[in-house]
């Protein structure tokens, strides 16, 4: 079947015309191709989304980290793990009650790598939205991010 045979039975097919169903494939997709990049360094992407919190701050709690992420607690745990193992990370007191997580020198490098595959993906992406959209299409996630799901 030829491409455009294709597309054109995806554009007249109802779930093609649903928001909601197209948004969740294309976040699929997304997702798909990042954790395709993130493998060269044996990353998962809720790894790299944490090198990329921790390397803004130097006295995030992991309990701020699973906030920030929408990680449950017991998530974070081998998440942060992980991290630990492989040296890209270390706790550091805050104070008496409180420990931060924060980068190694290791994660740092991790770190910059982390953001060269973001960065690439996230132009990929801006890239494959028809030019009249590009400036409306971050205000849109936004928008629907702060809908108050009652």
């Amino acid at each position: 079947m030829e491409e455009s045979a294709v597309s054109q039975s995806r554009d007249e097919h109802l779930l093609y015309r649903l928001p909601g169903y197209l948004l969740r494939r294309a976040a699929q997709a997304w997702m798909g191709r990042l954790a395709e990049r993130l493998s060269a360094l044996d990353l998962r992407i809720s790894d790299a989304s944490a090198l990329l919190l921790i390397g803004e701050r130097k006295d995030m709690t992991s309990s701020e980290i699973g906030k920030n992420l929408d990680i449950k607690r017991a998530n974070m745990v081998p998440l942060l793990g992980r991290l630990e193992a492989r040296g890209l990370i270390v706790r550091a007191p805050i104070d008496r009650k409180s420990q931060a997580v924060v980068l190694t020198r290791a994660g740092r490098e991790y770190l910059n790598k982390v953001r060269v595959i973001t960065s690439g993906l996230e132009q990929d992406l801006l890239a494959a939205i028809p030019d009249p959209h590009r400036d409306h299409f971050i205000p849109s996630m936004r928008a629907l991010l702060e809908i108050d799901p009652e």
